[in-house]
């Protein structure tokens, strides 16, 4: 608290705060409810506002994350319906067949844990601690930089309110961030139809999943029998989760990459400054457009695009892996290349909970070099077999890189080599040893070693 603060100004900005959040200011909170990007129904406000009004009498720090998950399971359970007998039991024997079927392509670990099917809301709640990973670094960028400016920007007589408020006004703004980033999930829930569809592992570990309601509305768009279509889904599913089982370390790997690159988003605080300066709250389109293009995070710096980069090579090389499996997998389906295609038109579309996500955390969780990277797996299987295609993924140092996504016949080269591979510290001794024998005696015309002189 600084030195001029009253110690009743928390308390004065805690009732100021309530008497907004109970309808009783000038500002209508429907209004900054769309201006978020929220939902503008009476039922979906009057919700926020009292978790806003428990944000305010919060006393601990951090975002409370729960808001974001019950949010999200709100919205899964609105839609949802209920599957019938006969279709739980044909996805069932679906993964059993892909079980099987990529037992006879694939050299990864199978899977402890049996696969199971999750209504939208049960894929929800269970992704919820991965997303809000991710989202953490970005939400408190968020917080930092409002209550900097709005400190900034308040008249000189609220300003020592405001910074004795700090807290309050965090909790509200992470309960707002909750509430957006549930949002977006719950909105995903209706859309994916795998736990691995995302392309990040957001299940526990070795749990693979299909959403019953969404592959059958996959489905309804392809002429293509169901029974093809359910196959293929829980071939590509297995294969996915089968990959991170097997490779130990790369959903760790994966997720730090991604919270990596969200610790260094920054918040455009110029931009923040001019809102809070010109803010209306009658007419609150402006803050909707800024939040809703993504205009208060910057461009990405040098070391968020070379972040940037690797991520997206690790997720083509995943993907990649899924989609040459799941082929080599589905070729008894007469229709596998149709629903391939359809995968991948889908997967390139995006959806509008990926944009949403996107504008949240300034990360599209995309594979940009996809058919690259399928490409190069391809032709290692061809040229060296599936064996050691897969134990490429048994450590992060020996897995393809970029450049060998541009260049599969150089890895392919380096794997049948039958002469061992020089690392560096290999080179730098073969390089001093080449340097060494230079300087030694040269052998006579005659071919004998030179005299010394004496």
């Amino acid at each position: 608290m600084s030195e001029d603060a009253q110690p009743g100004s928390e308390d004065e900005f805690r009732d100021m705060l309530r008497q907004f959040l109970s309808g009783d200011s000038e500002i209508d909170p429907s209004k900054l409810v769309g201006a978020a990007g929220l939902p503008n129904d009476p039922a979906f406000v009057a919700r926020l506002m009292s978790q806003l009004q428990s944000a305010v009498n919060r006393s601990g720090d951090g975002i409370d994350w729960s808001l974001a998950s019950d949010q999200a399971t709100a919205i899964g359970n609105s839609s949802a319906v209920v599957t019938p007998p006969a279709e739980v039991s044909a996805l069932e024997q679906a993964f059993h067949v892909a079980a099987l079927w990529l037992d006879e392509v694939t050299y990864v670990a199978e899977l402890t844990v049996e696969p199971r099917l999750m209504t939208r809301a049960e894929w929800a709640r269970a992704s919820m601690p991965v997303w809000s990973q991710l989202a953490e670094p970005v939400a408190d960028s968020i917080a930092d930089s409002l209550t900097r400016v709005l400190s900034e920007q308040a008249p000189e007589e609220m300003r020592d309110m405001l910074a004795s408020a700090s807290q309050v006004m965090r909790n509200v703004g992470g309960a707002l961030f909750a509430m957006q980033l549930g949002q977006v999930v719950g909105q995903l829930s209706t859309e994916v139809v795998s736990g691995g569809d995302v392309g990040i592992p957001l299940l526990d570990d070795q749990q693979a999943a299909l959403l019953p309601q969404n592959v059958a509305a996959f489905g309804e768009g392809l002429d293509v029998d169901v029974d093809q279509v359910r196959l293929y889904l829980a071939v590509r599913e297995l294969a996915h989760a089968r990959l991170f089982r097997h490779a130990r370390w790369l959903r760790l790997h994966l997720i730090s990459s991604i919270r990596e690159f969200a610790q260094g988003i920054t918040i455009d605080t110029s931009r923040l400054e001019e809102l809070a300066a010109d803010f209306d709250p009658a007419n609150p389109e402006q803050l909707q457009e800024a939040m809703a293009s993504g205009a208060l995070i910057p461009p990405k710096t040098d070391e968020q695009l070379a972040a940037l980069a690797r991520l997206e090579t690790t997720l083509a090389l995943i993907e990649g892996w899924v989609d040459v499996v799941t082929a080599k997998a589905t070729e008894r389906l007469p229709k596998s290349a149709s629903i391939a295609e359809m995968v991948r038109r889908r997967r390139a579309a995006g959806g509008p909970a990926e944009s949403a996500f996107a504008t949240l955390v300034g990360l599209e969780l995309r594979p940009r070099r996809l058919r690259e990277a399928a490409a190069m797996w391809q032709a290692v299987s061809e040229a060296t077999g599936a064996e050691t295609r897969d134990s490429l993924w048994a450590h992060p140092d020996i897995v393809p890189t970029s450049d060998d996504i541009d260049d599969p016949q150089g890895l392919i080269a380096r794997l049948t080599s039958t002469e061992p591979a020089l690392d560096d510290v290999d080179r730098a001794i073969e390089d001093l040893l080449n340097d060494t024998g230079e300087d030694r005696p040269r052998e006579g015309d005659d071919g004998s070693a030179s005299e010394p002189e004496k």
